[in-house]
This record gives C-alpha cells, structure tokens and sequence, in this order.
C-alpha cells in the first residue's frame, strides 16, 4: 500500500478521503494550516502535519519527511457560507497557483511522487479563479500528475447538504470513493460528476 500526503485534510472531501484511505491499507499524513484540526485528523486515522502551503520551505521538509507514493492536493480557500464565494475569490485563486506550485515543489524535493489535485467541472466566469484553474491543471499534468475535476459537491458538510445542485455535480461521498478508485489512473483529467 501507498503512503499518502494528503492536503486539505482537514477539508469537506479530505475528512472523507482519510478514512477510506486507511481502510485500504494506505499510511496517510493529513496536512492542516490550522492546529486546531490536528486533533481531528488523528482521530480519522492521519498522521497530522501542521503547515501553511504557502511557507514553502516548511511545506518541503514536511513533505520529504513523510516521503510519501502520492500527494493528494485537495486545497481550496473557501468560506464557511457560501454567499461569501466572491470575497475569497482571490485567496482560492493563490491556493491553486502559489499553493500548487509549492506542492509540485516539495514534490520534486521528494524524489517525485504522484500528485494528484482537486480543480473543478464547470466553467469558471473569465478572471483570476479561472486562470489558477487552467494553471493548476497544466502544470499538474507536466509533472505526470492527474486533474480531479470535481462536480458540485453535494450531501452533509457542503455547500449544498439538502438541496441537489446543477450539473455537473457528485455526492460528496461519491466523489471521495471514486477518488480513491483513480489514484492509480495515469496522467490526465478525470472528471469525477454523478
């Protein structure tokens, strides 16, 4: 089994991931900015790893520390209600450019393991977010990476825990099975949508 470094941990699909990761025989460091999840993240089972994406030295020596198989790059920067989407537009944009290159970084300080990173199945209005998501996705596929391109999440602890969404969209626990069913996929898009 694969030792995985899972960042975003703490996140909607992260939470998810951890223990389905763990039931599979995968050893998983789950990767935190926040000390306050650590807890929680040892109680699903990781290996807690506090760093901020964005201090890059310590986001490398935590990274070649743990020598992980696969990075799992499940980043975003979101508010906790979603009516404030467009505020943090900016900061979601800088996690999947800044943050992205970080991880490709420690990576590549890590002897190289397979990275694969969340991105989106819509598309996103011309601006910032769009760009990150169109180099997020490049310069995961340059390194041989795969692009988990995620419909709207839907059910428990997301944006939409009652309602159904437009499409594209995928049931937050489908969407952290079929996850897990692609770690193995070679590099490419895989769009992950009911």
């Amino acid at each position: 089994m694969s030792k995985v470094f899972l960042a975003g941990a703490s996140g909607v699909i992260g939470q998810r991931l951890i223990p389905l990761l763990i039931n599979e025989g995968h050893t998983v460091a789950g990767m935190t900015r926040s000390n306050n999840k650590a807890e929680l993240l040892a109680e699903l089972g990781a290996q807690p790893v506090v760093v901020d994406v964005f201090d890059r030295d310590a986001l490398i020596a935590a990274v070649v520390d743990f020598a992980p198989d696969i990075i799992l790059n499940q980043l975003t920067d979101l508010p906790d209600d979603v009516n404030k989407i467009a505020e943090f537009g900016d900061l979601n944009a800088r996690i999947r450019t800044e943050g992205n290159d970080n991880i490709i970084a420690a990576a590549r300080a890590a002897g190289n393991p397979k990275i694969l990173a969340q991105t989106v199945a819509w598309e996103l209005p011309v601006g910032p977010d769009a760009d990150a998501v169109k180099q997020l996705e490049s310069s995961v596929l340059a390194e041989g990476g795969v692009v988990l391109s995620y419909g709207q999440f839907y059910g428990a602890g997301t944006y939409n825990p009652l309602t159904i969404p437009a499409e594209p969209r995928v049931q937050i626990d489908r969407a952290a099975a079929r996850t897990l069913e692609v770690l193995d996929a070679p590099s490419s898009v895989v769009v992950i949508t009911d």
